[in-house]
């Protein structure tokens, strides 16, 4: 099941998404879906962000060959770090190229929504927490990153998080294709079965030191292949079973 949140006519739901149509929902998802019956087609509404989450808690360097190209080794525990709420915007959004920085790099991700409030997750339970999957664009100012310990502005500022185009429920995420392309160019191409750890690891090492709450997004690292982004270039993350989230670079 495909789930986006979005606007029309000055109101935002959510729908479940078939074809070219989308079929609105009661509520939210995270309560269960109950369709509403009314249909509208899905180029007759803007796509929003798929969540808003209250925390975006994103996985550095879980892919080797990422690690390696810029000079790091994999490291011997997971390397998290936070993207605040504000860093978060969907599909179609301009990605506005802030003033403090000069080398913005793309970073196409697998990302991980949260259904449910949890802590503590045992491995064996971590499917039980996961409302579904969705692409993320974990964009970073390399040259802040590379003079700031701690990696907030670099990885934090407004529009650093695109997220979209939905929510996919029905997936197994351990083997698909991720790609990048900018420009129409590829840029990125992996595959999540060449994760360090994996995503049920992960949620066991996030959820040991805090609580997640529905909406919550886990960004689980990005393949090799990063590289810069320029004021004009459309770029495009791609996952296999869940689709395409495409942002274009505008001045700020």
């Amino acid at each position: 099941m495909r789930i986006a949140r979005f606007s029309i006519d000055g109101t935002v739901g959510f729908g479940v998404v078939e074809g070219d149509q989308l079929d609105i929902i009661k509520g939210h998802p995270f309560a269960g879906v109950e369709r509403s019956g009314r249909r509208v087609p899905v180029d007759k509404v803007r796509l929003l962000p798929p969540v808003l989450p209250s925390k975006v808690v994103a996985v550095g360097r879980n892919y080797a060959e990422h690690a390696r190209e810029l000079g790091n080794a994999v490291p011997e525990a997971p390397i998290t770090f936070f993207k605040p709420s504000t860093s978060v915007i969907g599909p179609g959004d301009p990605i506005a190229y802030p003033s403090f920085t000069s080398d913005i790099h793309h970073e196409a991700e697998l990302a991980v929504v949260i259904g449910r409030l949890c802590r503590e997750v045992p491995a064996e339970r971590a499917h039980e927490v996961i409302l579904g999957y969705t692409c993320a664009n974990d964009l970073t100012a390399r040259d802040v990153q590379q003079r700031e310990s701690q990696w907030a502005r670099a990885k934090g500022f407004d529009g650093s998080c695109p997220l979209g185009p939905w929510v996919e429920t029905e997936l197994d995420p351990s083997d698909l294709t991720l790609m990048c392309t900018v420009n129409g160019e590829q840029r990125q191409l992996g595959r999540t079965s060449e994760m360090v750890r994996s995503i049920a690891e992960l949620i066991v090492h996030i959820t040991a030191s805090m609580t997640l709450l529905p909406q919550d997004v886990i960004l689980t690292g990005t393949p090799a292949g990063v590289g810069p982004l320029h004021v004009g270039d459309e770029v495009a993350v791609t996952i296999e079973g869940i689709g395409t989230l495409t942002n274009k670079v505008v001045q700020r």
